[in-house]
């Protein structure tokens, strides 16, 4: 099976033939959404379902999406709120030390010196930088994506190796 990650959230309708719109959680959403022939919806941990595309047309910071099967606003509307999903292998491929943030949530994050810091259980961007937020239980710390934190990715063994700089 398929491994998945999520593109956006539908938040509104859009137009009179059932089209609906995303806000987008993709840099560029006109780099994927031209290689997609279906998405994949589901509503928070539900069931994940298949839709075939009849349109898309992207945004800065959203998309439109036509779906098969939807055609009128009422349809469309019942799809609020719901995660929309694409295949992994759509991607395209990254240079050497870069990472999709799909590919770094859940890793453990190790010092230098081995001390266990947590997991990445989220990654947001502040003025075009990451900042990685490593959670262990109620505590948080925030990492910037920086080669001077960040020392090492290893996808294979799940693990990112940070030095914590004075104030982190």
């Amino acid at each position: 099976m398929s491994e998945f990650f999520e593109i956006g959230r539908i938040v509104k309708i859009h137009g009179l033939r059932g089209g609906v719109k995303v806000n987008s959680y993709l840099t560029d959403p006109g780099s994927l959404l031209p290689r997609l022939e279906a998405v994949y919806l589901r509503r928070e941990e539900g069931d994940m379902h298949r839709y075939l595309l009849t349109g898309c047309q992207s945004g800065s910071d959203f998309f439109f999406l036509e779906l098969e099967g939807f055609r009128d606003p009422e349809a469309a509307a019942s799809l609020l709120g719901y995660r929309v999903y694409a295949p992994v292998e759509k991607l395209a491929a990254l240079p050497e030390g870069e990472y999709y943030w799909h590919e770094l949530i859940g890793m453990d994050v190790v010092t230098e010196e081995g001390v266990s810091l947590g997991i990445i259980g989220d990654i947001f961007s502040v003025r075009g930088n990451d900042v990685y937020v490593c959670k262990n239980g109620e505590e948080e710390k925030l990492l910037p994506a920086s080669e001077e934190v960040i020392r090492k990715v290893d996808k294979a063994n799940n693990i990112m190796t940070v030095r914590l700089l004075e104030g982190l």
